[in-house]
């Protein structure tokens, strides 16, 4: 049963190198490549690598970031937001998906700059404060961001609002204690769309549910992400990481604005599936090994 994702291989390799309170350093070039910016849906845009998926939603009171990669991505996220045509200065809100270096790395830096606030999942709130040393997995290796202070702790269904666009946080824990996704409503000419965007469960670990002491309830957090997800109602959905969404089948470089691209709600549910039946097979291993 092959239960190690490509983040836990990378771990294996920073060991080997033993460094300190760092990011790995032979992450996936595909986590690093840029990419080029580009209109999701209504006020919503793509401005992460070509990997790590970074979001800007525009709003008429400032703009709001999703993730922000390694602590590499800064440059590039910079870079996509001027190419839109956005100010980075105008980010009034940061906010991210999980609390991991590869999805906040740069998240110190960009709240010092703009002076954004930081609005988190209420459970993701330690690992942040400790630059995820407290991490139930990666602060094992030693593998770090820069601390951060949240400004607003959030729970299941909390509101995050800014102008014209409200947000609503899904408490979705497995992949770390507070990992969430996001669903809103955002519109353009033609037609309204409730777009969600998901922070798909996968399993980082290789031990048992029952040896995760700093984590007892991984296994029980996983069964209710499992189920919460299936029940979510959107027209659109986006992911993590532009892979987990199919992003480079469903769209080339320099491709029009189309919204309906997005709409594969099939796929999201065959993607869920999968990661479902994996924690199944893992559970039934477990249960197996004495």
């Amino acid at each position: 049963m092959k239960k190690i994702i490509l983040v836990f291989l990378v771990i294996i390799s920073f060991v080997s190198n033993a460094q300190t309170v760092t990011e790995p350093k032979n992450n996936p070039a595909e986590w690093s490549k840029p990419y080029e910016p580009f209109r999701i849906a209504g006020n919503l845009y793509y401005v992460g690598t070509y990997d790590l998926a970074s979001y800007l939603i525009v709003t008429d009171k400032g703009n709001i970031l999703i993730n922000t990669g390694l602590a590499g991505s800064l440059p590039i996220i910079k870079n996509n937001i001027k190419k839109l045509g956005f100010k980075y200065k105008d980010i009034k809100i940061l906010t991210l998906t999980q609390a991991h270096f590869d999805h906040m790395g740069a998240m110190a830096e960009i709240k010092k700059e703009t002076g954004a606030k930081l609005y988190v999942d209420e459970k993701d709130a330690e690992e942040l404060k400790s630059g995820g040393k407290s991490d139930y997995e990666l602060g094992k290796y030693g593998v770090t961001f820069k601390p951060l202070q949240p400004d607003y702790l959030l729970k299941n269904n909390d509101k995050i609002k800014l102008g014209n666009t409200t947000l609503t946080l899904l408490h979705h824990p497995g992949h770390t204690k507070g990992s969430c996704s996001f669903v809103f409503e955002t519109k353009d000419k033609n037609q309204t769309y409730k777009v969600l965007i998901a922070n798909l469960p996968s399993i980082i670990i290789d031990r048992k549910f029952a040896e995760v002491k700093d984590y007892q309830d991984i296994q029980k957090d996983y069964a209710y992400t499992f189920e919460a997800m299936k029940k979510i109602d959107f027209d659109l959905w986006v992911a993590s990481h532009a892979s987990q969404f199919d992003l480079h089948t469903k769209r080339k470089t320099g491709d029009a604005y189309n919204p309906k691209l997005f709409a594969d709600k099939e796929i999201y549910f065959q993607k869920l599936g999968k990661l479902e039946a994996d924690y199944l097979e893992k559970i039934k291993k477990d249960s197996s090994e004495k």
